[in-house]
């Protein structure tokens, strides 16, 4: 017989406490556990590589509402396509800022915006159970035909979209160093525990602030003071996505024009907060991962868009899709919008999406070469979808001809956007 003694089996604390809060209601009333859904991800081996080697047709940078409709254009039309953001999810100032009512995609009555922005906007409101307002009435205001969406549903639907149209997503990573080749682009980028190197025929810039562009020593403009940004939050009752809007606080100075400028516009929008709820005295229910930024670069494009150009509805020879929204500048003292005159409809063209004197890059969304008053207007999710779709398939057509985007004809262009439901804008 041993005398060898038995030692009890150490206490584990947690394990206890959600053994009792299944077994045992009784004692630790009103406790539960959720309940575990599971999913498994199969890692390969050259998923732990450090380095990465991708050879494709179009890289896109940047997945905002511009970015995602780019991607998926590019890759419905058969281009091997790769979309690389900096942050964790898809969907830019609509999900991960929380402006989760896009506009407009209507003007005077009818809809001048569609195609796969649309379809991704409509999706959404579908699978949520929500509402569409009329276009066919024309409101009294423009935010009454503003949809309500919710954002979680747009993220993972976006997502879903990326895979049926063969996108690959490499989340986390951003462009270090970009290099011009025979054949299009070396694009070296970087995320942590990862280097890629990104090999490629065209570029789509969709980060808001043309960042690639910049780093490419293309001519881009910037005022000396920016639009404020919006850090949104709920605050004493639940948060119900897609029901209101969420409560906005103001971040003035908000510059994304760097990883140290936007930590400095987090930290400022999220200490205000805090401050907030503990002098008001109510439960913080929601909070968006960061401050929501509406102005940063802007191209110097083959043609820029003048704020006359905007509210005169000017048809432009190249124009590729439509835009509309009052002209919109956040001021220290809040916003007045400007409503465009009835029947105004204005015009995106194609050489507003060419930094001048480039080669195989395009851009789409707020970085649109245009003056600052046209910007507040153009820069809106609606508009950004519409310029990311007709960059996007720019891009693909550039990439199979082994061509330029300017060398594109406008004619194919607009054919393979009528062909994925786009509007094209036409003469009155």
């Amino acid at each position: 017989m041993s005398d060898k003694k038995t030692e009890p089996e150490p206490q584990n604390p947690r394990r206890n406490f959600i053994q009792k809060s299944i077994l045992g209601a009784s004692t630790f009333a009103g406790l539960s556990v959720a309940s575990n859904a599971h999913a498994s991800v199969e890692n390969g081996v050259e998923d732990f590589e450090p380095e990465i080697i991708n050879e494709v047709d179009i890289l896109v940078v940047g997945s905002g509402s511009a970015g995602i409709t780019a991607a998926l254009q590019a890759g419905r039309a058969g281009a091997k396509t790769l979309l690389v953001e900096r942050s964790f999810q898809l969907g830019g100032t609509t999900t991960t800022g929380g402006v989760a009512y896009p506009g407009l995609f209507d003007a005077w009555g009818k809809q001048v915006i569609a195609g796969i922005g649309w379809e991704l906007i409509k999706e959404s409101v579908e699978l949520d159970g929500g509402k569409f307002p009329d276009f066919s009435k024309v409101p009294r205001s423009h935010h009454h035909n503003q949809i309500q969406i919710n954002q979680f549903i747009f993220a993972l639907l976006a997502e879903e979209k990326c895979r049926e149209a063969n996108v690959d997503i490499a989340y986390y990573e951003f462009p270090s160093k970009v290099t011009k080749t025979d054949k299009g682009w070396q694009v070296d980028c970087v995320g942590f525990g990862t280097k890629r190197r990104v090999l490629c025929k065209q570029i789509v810039d969709c980060t808001g602030g043309a960042e690639v562009v910049g780093m490419l020593g293309f001519e881009r403009l910037r005022e000396k003071e920016r639009q404020p940004g919006s850090y949104l939050y709920q605050m004493g009752s639940s948060h119900n996505p897609a029901s209101k809007q969420l409560h906005r606080l103001y971040v003035h100075g908000a510059d994304s024009t760097n990883s140290r400028t936007a930590t400095l516009a987090n930290l400022t929008g999220r200490k205000t907060i805090l401050e907030k709820v503990r002098r008001d005295k109510k439960r913080l229910m929601h909070l968006q991962p960061e401050t929501g930024f509406r102005e940063s670069y802007r191209i110097v494009g083959e043609t820029l868009i003048s704020v006359q150009d905007y509210t005169s509805g000017r048809h432009f020879d190249d124009a590729v899709s439509y835009a509309f929204y009052p002209v919109d500048l956040h001021t220290r003292t809040g916003v007045r919008p400007k409503p465009l005159k009835r029947g105004t409809v204005p015009t995106v063209p194609l050489r507003a999406l060419i930094p001048k004197g480039s080669e195989n890059i395009i851009v789409a969304g707020r970085c649109v070469s245009s003056d600052r008053l046209a910007n507040s207007g153009l820069r809106v999710q609606a508009a950004c979808m519409g310029m990311g779709q007709a960059a996007g398939a720019t891009a693909a057509l550039a990439a199979e001809s082994n061509t330029t985007p300017l060398k594109v004809p406008l004619s194919k262009i607009h054919g393979l956007l009528q062909n994925h439901q786009a509007i094209i804008p036409s003469k009155a």
